[in-house]
C-alpha cells in the first residue's frame, strides 16, 4: 500500500467517525455483534480450566480446601528449592491461611532479586483460555507475579468463569466505581519467547514456571481428563 493510499483511507475514517453521533456508533458496534466463543476443551469448566493451564505450560493441583493447599505449596518449594521460603503480597485471604501447619515461611510484601518463587491469590479464573485474574496494588505488587522463578497461585472453584467476558462482568460486578484496583492481570502461563530462531525458551521476560492449585469442590478425574485433553491442545 502506498502512502498515499493509507493517508486516503485514514482521512476517510476520521471524517466518519467525526461525524458519527454516539448513538449512531451504539447501532453499528450492535450490527457487529459477537465473536464465537473459542471452543471449550470440556464441557465442565473445571476440566477446561485446568486443560488449558497444562497446554499453557503450566502446572496443576487440586486442594479440598486451603489447608491442604497449603502443604502442597510446601511440598513444591521443597521439592523446587529444599526451602519452605517464599514471598506473597498482603492479601488477607494469604496471610490468613494455616502456614504453620505446613511449616511454610512466607515473607509478606514485594518480590526482591533472589526471591525464588512468589504466591499469588487469584480474583478469577478463565475456562476457556486457561488463565488466571490478578489485582494488582499495595497488598498485590504486580512484580510477584513477574519477577519470581517460579509463580504459585491459588484460585477458588467458585471463581471460575467460563469466558472473558464472563470475567469482565464479575470484575464490573464486584469492585465499585470508584475504587478500581491499581493493575488487573491476566496470566495464562510461565514467562515464554521463540524470538530467537523460533526456539520456545521458558523464563524469558518472567517466571520459568507456573503452577496452578484448583481449591474447592473439584473431582480428582478433573484433573486426569485434563492431562488426557491438554496432549490434544498442544
Amino acid at each position: 500500500m502506498s502512502e498515499a493510499s493509507r493517508n486516503d483511507i485514514l482521512a476517510r475514517l476520521r471524517g466518519t467517525s467525526a461525524s458519527a453521533t454516539p448513538e449512531q456508533i451504539a447501532r453499528k458496534l450492535k450490527a457487529l455483534g459477537y465473536a464465537a466463543p473459542a471452543r471449550m476443551p470440556s464441557a465442565d469448566p473445571r476440566t477446561a480450566f485446568l486443560a488449558n493451564v497444562l497446554a499453557n505450560k503450566g502446572s496443576a493441583e487440586l486442594a479440598a480446601d486451603r489447608k491442604i493447599a497449603v502443604q502442597m505449596v510446601g511440598k513444591y518449594l521443597y521439592q523446587r528449592f529444599r526451602t519452605y521460603k517464599l514471598v506473597a503480597g498482603n492479601d488477607p485471604r494469604i496471610a490468613a491461611m494455616p502456614w504453620r501447619d505446613a511449616g511454610v515461611l512466607p515473607r509478606f510484601g514485594a518480590a526482591e532479586n533472589g526471591d525464588t518463587a512468589a504466591l499469588s491469590y487469584a480474583r478469577l479464573a478463565v475456562a476457556e483460555t486457561g488463565s488466571v485474574v490478578t489485582y494488582t496494588g499495595r497488598a498485590n505488587p504486580g512484580r510477584n507475579n513477574l519477577l519470581p522463578e517460579d509463580h504459585l497461585v491459588l484460585v477458588n472453584t467458585e471463581d471460575l468463569v467460563v469466558s472473558l467476558e464472563d470475567a469482565w462482568q464479575r470484575i464490573r460486578r464486584d469492585q465499585p466505581a470508584d475504587h478500581w484496583p491499581r493493575g488487573i492481570q491476566f496470566i495464562a502461563g510461565p514467562s515464554s519467547t521463540a524470538d530467537v530462531e523460533a526456539q520456545l525458551v521458558m523464563g524469558a521476560h518472567g517466571p520459568r514456571r507456573w503452577h496452578v492449585i484448583l481449591v474447592g469442590d473439584t473431582p480428582p478425574q478433573a484433573l486426569v481428563d485434563a492431562v488426557k485433553l491438554a496432549a490434544t491442545l498442544t
